[in-house]
């Protein structure tokens, strides 16, 4: 358990459900026209240890894909530590799987990570993303760190920002450290001021919003696949398989100009590109 988190205290143990049992969760929600799902865990990684002695999620992203009407699968929260590699084979070969990671990293410099109790390094944590990114080369790793933990110094701030520039990641979250009773963490004093702590988030995220506009720019003129969402403000707002919901890049095309059905996936030519959204124009729908 990380010393700042309050999330096992009120969840109580992982509890894992059996592949079967997930099968047909998602079999049923397929015959009503679901297309994605999302696997949410407190710690993804996690599943099957209880129940199988095992780290299973690559099992079970086997099994899910073999799911008919199923067509995208996201992985959510996976913690870096103890990582099943298997799961990038899974996701090289499936085309089911999304090729997308969201896998907390909180921070890059080892001393905070040791105060945070998170049982990694940041050169294993390196050694990870690059192998991720060696195994699916078309891989978007999302991510999130936490500024202004109890010691944090400007130091050890600097290479968290160095680490973010270093590793030029698809999606990054920032958040700021706040107190919780009965974490391990709550024993260590609070010694970074507001201002600091809303300061460092802004610097990451002014380094990732960099990152983001040059990694959007670069796929004008390419074709992606989306699924739409929604119809908002004169446009069709979907994602791509990089991206998702609320949190993420999105992709609008104008509804003067194109008509499509919400929940359709459809080929899009990237036209226009900012930080966090992009623009295009429909070259083919599939249902």
């Amino acid at each position: 358990t990380c010393s700042f988190c309050a999330i096992p205290l009120m969840r109580g143990k992982h509890v894992s459900q059996p592949i079967e049992a997930l099968v047909e969760q998602a079999k049923s929600l397929a015959r009503r026209g679901v297309k994605e799902l999302m696997l949410i865990a407190q710690e993804l990684t996690y599943y099957g240890l209880d129940i199988y002695k095992k780290r299973a999620l690559p099992e079970l992203l086997d099994a899910l894909a073999d799911v008919e009407g199923i067509e995208w699968i996201r992985l959510h929260y996976a913690y870096p530590s103890k990582f099943p590699r298997e799961v990038f084979e899974v996701m090289a070969r499936r085309k089911e799987l999304c090729n997308y990671l969201d896998i907390p990293l909180q921070h890059a410099s080892n001393t905070v990570l040791e105060r945070m109790r998170r049982q990694i390094t940041v050169e294993e944590t390196r050694d990870l993303i690059e192998y991720a990114r060696q195994q699916v080369p078309d891989i978007a790793i999302r991510t999130t760190f936490l500024v202004g933990f109890p010691g944090e110094t400007e130091e050890e701030f600097q290479e968290l920002c160095d680490f973010v520039e270093d590793m030029q990641f698809e999606r990054v979250g920032v958040f700021q450290y706040s107190h919780e009773e009965a974490t391990l963490a709550y024993d260590l004093e609070d010694d970074v001021p507001a201002e600091v702590k809303a300061d460092r988030a802004n610097r990451i995220m002014e380094i990732q919003q960099a990152i983001s506009l040059e990694r959007n720019e670069s796929k004008i003129g390419e074709t992606v696949r989306v699924l739409f969402d929604r119809k908002e403000g004169g446009y069709f707002i979907g994602r791509s398989e990089h991206d998702s919901p609320e949190v993420d890049n999105e992709i609008l095309v104008s509804a003067q100009d194109f008509y499509v059905r919400i929940g359709d996936f459809a080929e899009v030519e990237i036209t226009e590109a900012t930080e966090y959204d992009l623009y295009g124009r429909l070259t083919d729908v599939s249902k």
